[in-house]
Protein backbone atom coordinates (compact mmCIF):
# COMPACT_ATOMS: atom_id res chain seq x y z
CA UNK A 1 0.00 0.00 0.00
CA UNK A 2 1.50 3.34 -1.07
CA UNK A 3 -0.05 5.49 1.66
CA UNK A 4 -3.08 5.15 3.86
CA UNK A 5 -6.04 3.82 1.85
CA UNK A 6 -8.51 6.27 3.35
CA UNK A 7 -6.37 9.18 2.14
CA UNK A 8 -6.21 7.83 -1.42
CA UNK A 9 -9.95 7.41 -1.55
CA UNK A 10 -10.41 11.11 -0.85
CA UNK A 11 -8.56 12.08 -4.04
CA UNK A 12 -10.75 11.89 -7.14
CA UNK A 13 -9.02 14.42 -9.40
CA UNK A 14 -5.44 15.69 -9.63
CA UNK A 15 -3.90 18.65 -11.46
CA UNK A 16 -0.57 18.04 -13.17
CA UNK A 17 1.89 20.22 -15.08
CA UNK A 18 2.02 18.88 -18.62
CA UNK A 19 -0.06 16.43 -20.61
CA UNK A 20 -0.53 12.69 -20.30
CA UNK A 21 2.81 10.97 -20.73
CA UNK A 22 4.65 13.69 -18.80
CA UNK A 23 6.64 12.90 -15.67
CA UNK A 24 3.90 14.48 -13.54
CA UNK A 25 1.42 12.10 -15.17
CA UNK A 26 3.68 9.14 -14.38
CA UNK A 27 3.80 10.24 -10.73
CA UNK A 28 0.00 10.47 -10.64
CA UNK A 29 -0.27 6.89 -11.89
CA UNK A 30 2.28 5.57 -9.41
CA UNK A 31 1.10 7.51 -6.36
CA UNK A 32 -2.63 7.15 -6.94
CA UNK A 33 -4.52 4.44 -8.78
CA UNK A 34 -5.37 4.66 -12.47
CA UNK A 35 -8.92 5.76 -11.67
CA UNK A 36 -7.94 9.28 -10.61
CA UNK A 37 -9.02 12.02 -13.05
CA UNK A 38 -6.15 14.06 -14.51
CA UNK A 39 -6.43 17.81 -15.05
CA UNK A 40 -3.73 18.78 -17.58
CA UNK A 41 -2.10 22.21 -17.10
CA UNK A 42 0.80 23.64 -19.10
CA UNK A 43 2.17 25.83 -16.26
CA UNK A 44 2.54 25.48 -12.52
CA UNK A 45 0.51 28.66 -12.07
CA UNK A 46 -2.35 26.91 -13.88
CA UNK A 47 -1.88 23.85 -11.64
CA UNK A 48 -2.24 25.98 -8.52
CA UNK A 49 -5.23 27.85 -9.96
CA UNK A 50 -6.96 24.54 -10.71
CA UNK A 51 -6.46 23.48 -7.10
CA UNK A 52 -7.42 26.75 -5.41
CA UNK A 53 -10.54 27.11 -7.58
CA UNK A 54 -11.62 23.60 -6.47
CA UNK A 55 -11.46 22.16 -10.01
CA UNK A 56 -9.50 19.27 -8.48
CA UNK A 57 -8.83 17.68 -5.10
CA UNK A 58 -5.03 17.71 -5.20
CA UNK A 59 -2.07 18.74 -7.34
CA UNK A 60 1.34 17.31 -8.14
CA UNK A 61 4.33 19.66 -8.34
CA UNK A 62 7.99 18.97 -9.02
CA UNK A 63 10.00 20.59 -6.23
CA UNK A 64 13.63 19.57 -6.78
CA UNK A 65 15.89 17.58 -9.09
CA UNK A 66 19.03 15.65 -8.15
CA UNK A 67 20.97 17.39 -10.96
CA UNK A 68 19.40 20.83 -11.33
CA UNK A 69 18.51 21.46 -7.67
CA UNK A 70 15.45 23.23 -6.29
CA UNK A 71 12.58 24.50 -8.41
CA UNK A 72 12.39 27.70 -6.41
CA UNK A 73 9.23 29.26 -7.94
CA UNK A 74 7.22 26.24 -6.78
CA UNK A 75 8.21 26.85 -3.16
CA UNK A 76 6.79 30.36 -3.50
CA UNK A 77 3.58 29.09 -5.13
CA UNK A 78 2.93 26.63 -2.31
CA UNK A 79 3.67 29.26 0.33
CA UNK A 80 1.82 32.19 -1.22
CA UNK A 81 -1.34 30.18 -1.88
CA UNK A 82 -1.29 28.56 1.58
CA UNK A 83 -1.25 25.04 0.17
CA UNK A 84 -0.39 21.95 2.22
CA UNK A 85 2.08 19.25 1.26
CA UNK A 86 0.47 15.91 2.09
CA UNK A 87 2.88 13.50 0.40
CA UNK A 88 5.92 13.11 -1.82
CA UNK A 89 7.21 10.87 -4.59
CA UNK A 90 10.70 10.40 -6.03
CA UNK A 91 10.81 9.51 -9.72
CA UNK A 92 13.77 8.25 -11.75
CA UNK A 93 13.77 10.47 -14.85
CA UNK A 94 14.67 8.79 -18.13
CA UNK A 95 14.91 10.95 -21.26
CA UNK A 96 14.27 9.28 -24.62
CA UNK A 97 14.58 10.62 -28.16
CA UNK A 98 11.45 9.91 -30.23
CA UNK A 99 10.11 10.68 -33.71
CA UNK A 100 7.39 9.60 -36.13
CA UNK A 101 7.82 5.91 -37.03
CA UNK A 102 10.10 5.11 -39.95
CA UNK A 103 12.64 7.91 -39.49
CA UNK A 104 16.29 7.69 -38.56
CA UNK A 105 18.33 10.06 -36.46
CA UNK A 106 19.90 11.43 -39.66
CA UNK A 107 16.43 12.59 -40.75
CA UNK A 108 15.95 14.78 -37.66
CA UNK A 109 16.47 18.48 -38.17
CA UNK A 110 15.14 19.83 -34.86
CA UNK A 111 14.46 18.42 -31.40
CA UNK A 112 11.99 20.17 -29.09
CA UNK A 113 11.64 19.67 -25.35
CA UNK A 114 11.55 21.36 -21.97
CA UNK A 115 14.73 23.42 -21.35
CA UNK A 116 15.74 21.18 -18.44
CA UNK A 117 15.47 18.04 -20.55
CA UNK A 118 17.54 19.61 -23.32
CA UNK A 119 20.20 20.66 -20.84
CA UNK A 120 20.38 17.20 -19.31
CA UNK A 121 20.83 15.60 -22.77
CA UNK A 122 23.30 18.11 -24.21
CA UNK A 123 26.23 15.68 -24.41
CA UNK A 124 24.23 13.18 -26.48
CA UNK A 125 23.48 15.73 -29.17
CA UNK A 126 27.11 16.79 -29.55
CA UNK A 127 27.43 13.66 -31.72
CA UNK A 128 24.73 15.05 -34.04
CA UNK A 129 25.66 18.68 -34.83
CA UNK A 130 23.07 18.83 -37.63
CA UNK A 131 20.25 18.74 -35.06
CA UNK A 132 18.98 22.06 -33.71
CA UNK A 133 17.76 22.00 -30.10
CA UNK A 134 14.67 24.12 -29.42
CA UNK A 135 13.17 24.91 -26.00
CA UNK A 136 9.49 24.12 -25.50
CA UNK A 137 6.93 24.12 -22.66
CA UNK A 138 6.66 20.41 -21.92
CA UNK A 139 8.28 17.11 -22.85
CA UNK A 140 5.23 14.98 -23.56
CA UNK A 141 3.36 17.79 -25.27
CA UNK A 142 5.97 17.78 -28.05
CA UNK A 143 5.42 14.05 -28.60
CA UNK A 144 1.68 14.74 -28.73
CA UNK A 145 2.19 17.50 -31.32
CA UNK A 146 4.41 15.30 -33.49
CA UNK A 147 1.70 12.63 -33.51
CA UNK A 148 -1.28 14.92 -34.05
CA UNK A 149 0.35 17.04 -36.77
CA UNK A 150 2.41 14.16 -38.24
CA UNK A 151 5.57 16.26 -38.08
CA UNK A 152 8.45 14.75 -40.02
CA UNK A 153 12.09 15.56 -39.27
CA UNK A 154 11.14 16.70 -35.74
CA UNK A 155 12.14 14.91 -32.56
CA UNK A 156 10.98 15.05 -28.95
CA UNK A 157 12.67 14.20 -25.66
CA UNK A 158 10.12 12.57 -23.41
CA UNK A 159 9.20 9.47 -21.41
CA UNK A 160 8.50 5.96 -22.67
CA UNK A 161 4.90 6.45 -21.57
CA UNK A 162 4.62 9.46 -23.89
CA UNK A 163 5.95 7.38 -26.79
CA UNK A 164 3.33 4.70 -26.10
CA UNK A 165 0.43 7.14 -25.72
CA UNK A 166 1.22 9.20 -28.82
CA UNK A 167 2.46 6.34 -31.01
CA UNK A 168 5.90 7.71 -31.77
CA UNK A 169 9.07 5.67 -32.11
CA UNK A 170 11.98 5.80 -29.66
CA UNK A 171 15.29 6.15 -31.50
CA UNK A 172 17.51 6.30 -28.41
CA UNK A 173 16.77 5.48 -24.78
CA UNK A 174 18.15 7.12 -21.62
CA UNK A 175 20.08 9.84 -23.45
CA UNK A 176 20.59 12.02 -20.34
CA UNK A 177 24.25 12.68 -19.54
CA UNK A 178 23.97 11.65 -15.89
CA UNK A 179 22.15 8.34 -15.81
CA UNK A 180 20.88 8.62 -12.23
CA UNK A 181 18.51 11.57 -12.59
CA UNK A 182 15.84 11.77 -9.91
CA UNK A 183 13.12 14.36 -9.32
CA UNK A 184 11.17 14.84 -6.12
CA UNK A 185 7.49 15.65 -6.51
CA UNK A 186 5.11 16.81 -3.78
CA UNK A 187 1.39 16.20 -3.56
CA UNK A 188 -0.45 19.30 -2.33
CA UNK A 189 -3.99 20.01 -1.17
CA UNK A 190 -5.96 23.04 -0.04
CA UNK A 191 -6.17 21.68 3.50
CA UNK A 192 -3.94 19.54 5.69
CA UNK A 193 -4.14 15.78 5.28
CA UNK A 194 -5.66 13.32 7.70
CA UNK A 195 -2.56 11.14 8.03
CA UNK A 196 -2.33 9.84 11.63
CA UNK A 197 0.40 11.39 13.75
CA UNK A 198 2.04 8.03 14.34
CA UNK A 199 2.57 7.69 10.59
CA UNK A 200 4.04 11.17 10.02
CA UNK A 201 7.85 11.23 9.94
CA UNK A 202 8.67 14.16 7.66
CA UNK A 203 7.71 17.83 7.57
CA UNK A 204 8.26 20.88 5.37
CA UNK A 205 8.65 24.17 7.25
CA UNK A 206 9.11 27.83 6.40
CA UNK A 207 10.42 30.63 8.61
CA UNK A 208 12.18 33.99 8.47
CA UNK A 209 15.09 35.25 10.58
CA UNK A 210 16.64 38.56 11.51
CA UNK A 211 19.77 39.34 9.51
CA UNK A 212 22.17 38.91 12.40
CA UNK A 213 25.04 36.60 13.30
CA UNK A 214 24.12 33.12 14.47
CA UNK A 215 20.36 33.34 13.90
CA UNK A 216 20.21 30.44 11.45
CA UNK A 217 22.75 28.38 13.41
CA UNK A 218 20.58 28.72 16.51
CA UNK A 219 17.53 27.30 14.71
CA UNK A 220 19.58 24.45 13.28
CA UNK A 221 20.87 23.62 16.75
CA UNK A 222 17.29 23.42 18.01
CA UNK A 223 16.50 20.90 15.27
CA UNK A 224 19.56 18.84 16.17
CA UNK A 225 18.85 18.94 19.91
CA UNK A 226 15.28 17.75 19.22
CA UNK A 227 16.57 14.83 17.14
CA UNK A 228 15.37 16.19 13.80
CA UNK A 229 17.36 15.35 10.67
CA UNK A 230 17.63 18.27 8.25
CA UNK A 231 17.28 16.84 4.72
CA UNK A 232 16.79 20.07 2.79
CA UNK A 233 17.33 23.81 3.24
CA UNK A 234 16.49 26.43 0.65
CA UNK A 235 16.57 30.22 1.03
CA UNK A 236 14.29 32.54 -0.90
CA UNK A 237 14.72 36.33 -0.87
CA UNK A 238 11.83 38.50 0.34
CA UNK A 239 11.28 40.87 -2.56
CA UNK A 240 9.60 43.53 -0.44
CA UNK A 241 12.43 43.48 2.15
CA UNK A 242 15.92 43.61 0.54
CA UNK A 243 18.52 41.28 2.08
CA UNK A 244 16.00 39.41 4.18
CA UNK A 245 15.35 35.75 3.42
CA UNK A 246 12.75 33.12 4.03
CA UNK A 247 14.05 29.60 4.68
CA UNK A 248 12.31 26.46 3.51
CA UNK A 249 13.46 23.29 5.25
CA UNK A 250 12.56 19.61 5.22
CA UNK A 251 13.11 17.54 8.34
CA UNK A 252 12.67 13.89 9.17
CA UNK A 253 12.22 12.39 12.64
CA UNK A 254 11.64 9.11 14.41
CA UNK A 255 8.92 10.28 16.78
CA UNK A 256 6.24 12.90 16.26
CA UNK A 257 6.76 14.14 19.83
CA UNK A 258 10.34 15.22 19.02
CA UNK A 259 9.04 17.16 16.05
CA UNK A 260 6.30 18.86 18.08
CA UNK A 261 8.89 20.00 20.65
CA UNK A 262 11.14 21.48 17.95
CA UNK A 263 8.18 23.13 16.26
CA UNK A 264 7.09 24.88 19.45
CA UNK A 265 10.60 26.28 20.04
CA UNK A 266 11.12 27.42 16.44
CA UNK A 267 7.73 29.12 16.49
CA UNK A 268 8.98 31.33 19.35
CA UNK A 269 12.45 32.02 17.94
CA UNK A 270 11.70 32.59 14.24
CA UNK A 271 9.46 35.01 12.36
CA UNK A 272 6.53 34.06 10.13
CA UNK A 273 6.85 30.38 11.04
CA UNK A 274 4.64 28.12 8.93
CA UNK A 275 4.16 24.38 8.54
CA UNK A 276 3.88 23.68 4.82
CA UNK A 277 3.21 20.00 5.29
CA UNK A 278 3.44 16.92 7.50
CA UNK A 279 3.57 13.62 5.68
CA UNK A 280 5.24 10.23 5.17
CA UNK A 281 8.89 10.10 4.15
CA UNK A 282 9.01 8.48 0.71
CA UNK A 283 12.70 7.64 1.02
CA UNK A 284 12.14 5.03 3.76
Amino acid sequence: MKIETFFLLMIKSVAIQGVKGSNHHIVSQQYFDNGVHIKECLTFDAVVNALTSTECDAAIMAIENSIAGSIIPNYALIDNHHLHIVGEKYLDIQHNLMVLPGQSIEDIQEVYSHPMALLQCKEFFKKYPHIKLVEDRDTAEVAQRIHEQQLSNIGAIASEMAAQIFEVEILAKSIQTIKHNETRFVIVKRTNSEIPENKINKASLKFELDHKRGSLATILNVMSDCKLNLTKIQSLPKIETPWKYAFFVDVTFDTYEDYVKAKSIINIMAEDFKVLGEYINAKL
